[in-house]
């Protein structure tokens, strides 16, 4: 079931409130006494961090399947963004007001047929992209495509080198591959009006 821009504006200012009170306190932020009821339902979720105006990535930590509440995980995927991603340092306090928060709210994950062709399974600019191979597992979102300009071919390689495997790796019979949408919702500046993206 979709959001609207309401319960989508109700988890961006969340993750923010999530970072800010990590800020203050070194804990993590309590779910509120009140919230849509939606956010309750155990959905995937990723909560990014850009740098404004320019839009460059700075932090970017999820949950590809549906572990706890989106409640819970939005507020424990905001302080990994800031603070855990591994391609990065630690948010600091001084960036907090020059990154844009944007919360991506997966949809279930529905398994690509390894009897057909891949590219003719996937859309760019409709479908974000998880992959299993054993140990080795990686997830591009929705996005992700479409600001890289990749075709399906690139992306079914992109995804195969975030899991940290050979480019066509997506051709072993023994990964998995699923397929997945997503809304976005974002700042458009930072802690500013959030707005539902359409990529």
């Amino acid at each position: 079931m979709d959001l609207n821009l309401d319960e989508g504006r109700f988890l961006v200012i969340l993750a923010r409130r999530a970072i800010e009170h990590y800020f203050q306190t070194h804990k993590v932020l309590q779910r509120p006494d009140e919230f849509p009821e939606i956010l309750e339902e155990k959905r995937g979720v990723f909560v990014t961090l850009n740098l404004y105006p320019d839009k460059r990535l700075r932090g970017c930590i999820g949950y590809p399947l549906a572990y706890e509440p989106l409640i819970d995980a939005t507020i424990s995927s905001a302080i990994s963004a800031a603070f855990s991603d591994p391609r990065f340092t630690p948010l600091t306090k001084s960036e907090l007001d020059k990154v844009v928060v944007e919360v991506s709210v997966l949809s279930p994950m529905i398994p690509l047929d390894k009897g057909k062709s891949y590219e003719k399974q996937i859309k760019i600019g409709r479908d974000g992209l998880f992959i299993v191979c054993g140990s080795n597992s990686g997830l591009l979102l929705p996005q992700v495509p479409v600001e890289w300009h990749w075709n399906e071919r690139e992306f079914l390689s992109e995804i195969c080198i975030k899991a940290g495997l050979a480019p066509d790796c997506y051709e072993n019979s023994l990964c998995d591959l699923y397929r997945f949408s997503g809304q976005i919702f974002e700042e458009e500046s930072p802690s500013g009006n959030v707005i539902e993206k359409n990529i």
